[in-house]
């Protein structure tokens, strides 16, 4: 048994791969505080061009060449990076923080679903669909908005495009796909901040904020999966992703004080029952393949 079998060996991945969801949704609480002065647009922009910036600068992009063929690569993950992230905030305007994440995520189980030949994962489909429809079915708080829905689940096929992209870009290094993604993500949101927030997107007094959104949203999960990425099992990894709706609906409540209803409850654990399906029948493996879940 190897090193990356043992569950001693697992154990510093485990706690990174848990440490870069809460990171995300803890800067996706903090973004959706930032729409009352900038608007989702805004606060996607000023997220976006500065992890692009930090990036940059850390990982000193300026030394790296991108060739023609390396552009084809990397320019449709950039672009379906920037678009999700526009519909992923969207989706937050009008839609709580944990719903949107569980309703993102049927684009990634559709991928594996996709990629299966088990027949059994069309009943992971089903508890999928099902747990969709239970988060749009009217109830006593009124119904969630239909507008919200459509961007999440905008924002889901774009995660399922970004890891299908994102693998055909990652034959260019993890650094150098990343750093060029976030680059063009970066011009892709741009004109949607400008247009939205103008020049509040100057104000100095939003600078701590946007940051510290950019690092938890973005810089720092990303370094963090890119060390996972080579160290622990797909099948673990993906089991352990399958939480992220449970924990964005948690500090939605903590940092956003949005209570969900019982049946979203209901509907976002059928969400994560079929994602930890979906993953439970795959193979072992040394190591995770394909990129790191866009963050939303």
């Amino acid at each position: 048994m190897t090193g990356a079998d043992q569950p001693s060996g697992n154990a510093l991945p485990l706690a990174l791969t848990f440490t870069a969801m809460v990171s995300v949704q803890i800067g996706a609480a903090l973004a959706k505080q930032m729409f009352a002065s900038v608007g989702a647009e805004g606060a996607v922009t000023l997220r976006v061009v500065l992890a692009a910036a930090i990036l940059m600068l850390v990982l000193r992009s300026w030394r790296m060449t991108l060739s023609w063929s390396a552009l084809r690569l990397v320019l449709p993950y950039g672009v379906i990076l920037g678009v999700m992230n526009l519909c992923f905030y969207t989706a937050l305007k009008t839609v709580p923080l944990g719903v949107v994440v569980a309703l993102e995520f049927t684009g990634p189980l559709a991928v594996a679903v996709l990629d299966s030949r088990r027949a059994r994962d069309l009943a992971w489909v089903a508890l999928a669909v099902l747990g969709v429809g239970l988060m749009c079915a009217p109830n006593v708080h009124g119904s969630v908005n239909p507008r919200g829905v459509l961007f999440a689940l905008a924002a889901g096929v774009c995660w399922g495009l970004y890891i299908i992209f994102g693998k055909r870009a990652g034959a260019l290094g993890g650094a150098r796909a990343t750093t060029f993604g976030m680059m063009i993500a970066a011009l892709v949101v741009l004109p949607f901040g400008i247009s939205t927030a103008g020049a509040h997107l100057l104000d100095l007094a939003m600078l701590p904020r946007a940051l510290f959104v950019a690092i938890l949203s973005s810089a720092l999960p990303y370094s963090l999966e890119m060390f996972v990425m080579g160290r622990l099992p797909q099948r673990t990894f993906g089991i352990l992703m399958s939480v992220e709706p449970a924990i964005a609906a948690l500090f939605g409540l903590v940092l956003l004080g949005e209570t969900l209803t019982a049946l979203q409850c209901v509907a976002i654990a059928c969400v994560i029952a079929a994602s930890l399906g979906s993953v439970a029948g795959i193979d072992r493996k040394p190591a995770v393949q394909g990129a790191a879940p866009g963050d939303s």
